[in-house]
């Protein structure tokens, strides 16, 4: 799907019109996420806890994301590869505490979700038209924000994050790419898009999956699932990246979110647990989430609940902890 570069100009522009001017520093998490100070205390309750399942029955879940008000949980369904191409449908759902779900987009494509600065819409990677979306809040018609990479379609976006001035970064590896053409020549690879331009921050890495960045806005992690890596880059105030260095090693790491004092929260998808770690790579503990984990966000009223997608095909769920820090609800 080839999409006319001013129209995505426009729409990256409509993220920018609401979110903070870029300063001489990197501009930091999206107002009103981490504006106070993170509490001084634990993250963990300890260092081996486990999160309790609360809600099942889905197909393959992933990309959660918390929208305050008023109140309840996003998440991308996808379902079994289909048609001549197979690729994966999926439907955002609305999961409203003690109701039962709601359809918010029946046919998303999506992955992972992530809040513009604003936050009034929802930026997903959408796999199905290989590319990024904005989906309005409370609900409305998808526009695109990046399609494609020197007139070269992306394998299939994974998943996303956005700077609080709406830089977007996002994940390009071949998950749900189907029998879909290959225009990336064989690379899986890391992405940027600013003032609807797309520029690449690096393609030498192996099946890039979870992605976040530091509440300062001067870090951004990447999951190497096909190498168990999780890479740092220091990011400069106009989103350009340096060096990657390696942050942690984990088996499988799939999604990923932080907390208000830096702490970083990585999915294993092959343990079916949470690693966590201090913003200089010690890990602090461990998390378990059930089966075949793959993403997780924070919510609830204080944002101190960690919400985690887990379980087998055909019956996936929301596993969740109270935690000590509140952090990011995507």
């Amino acid at each position: 799907m080839f999409i006319n570069a001013s129209r995505v100009a426009g729409a990256v522009c409509l993220l920018l019109a609401a979110a903070p001017a870029a300063s001489a520093t990197a501009p930091g998490a999206p107002p009103g996420v981490c504006e106070a100070p993170a509490p001084a205390v634990p993250p963990l309750p300890g260092p081996s806890s486990s999160a309790s399942r609360i809600q099942g029955g889905f197909t393959f879940l992933e990309g959660p994301v918390w929208i305050d008000q008023p109140g309840y949980l996003l998440v991308s369904d996808l379902g079994a590869a289909a048609g001549a191409q197979q690729v994966q449908p999926s439907t955002i759902h609305r999961l409203i505490p003690g109701a039962p779900p709601e359809t918010f987009v029946a046919a998303s494509g999506s992955n992972g979700l992530a809040l513009s600065p604003d936050g009034q819409q929802i930026i997903a990677a959408t796999h199905d038209n290989r590319g990024v979306s904005a989906f309005p809040l409370p609900g409305g018609a998808r526009t695109p924000i990046a399609a494609t990479f020197q007139g070269r379609a992306f394998n299939s976006p994974n998943d996303v994050t956005v700077r609080a001035d709406g830089v977007v970064y996002f994940t390009d590896p071949t998950f749900q790419r189907g029998r879909r053409g290959d225009e990336m020549g064989g690379r899986t690879g890391v992405f940027r898009v600013v003032d609807g331009q797309v520029a690449l921050v690096d393609d030498t890495l192996r099946q890039p999956n979870g992605i976040a960045l530091s509440p300062d806005g001067r870090t951004l992690y990447v999951g190497a699932f096909g190498e168990n890596l999780i890479y740092a880059y220091a990011v400069e105030p106009d989103g350009s990246t340096g060096a990657r260095t390696v942050f942690a090693s984990i088996a499988g790491p799939d999604g990923v979110t932080v907390d208000c004092a830096g702490n970083v929260y990585w999915v294993s998808h092959n343990e079916g647990r949470v690693h966590v770690f201090s913003p200089a790579g010690v890990e602090l503990g461990t998390i378990a989430a059930g089966p075949q984990a793959t993403n997780a966000a924070f919510g609830g009223p204080d944002r101190r609940t960690l919400y985690i997608t887990a379980g087998r095909t055909g019956d996936y769920g929301i596993s969740s902890i109270s935690l000590g820090v509140p952090g990011y609800p995507y």
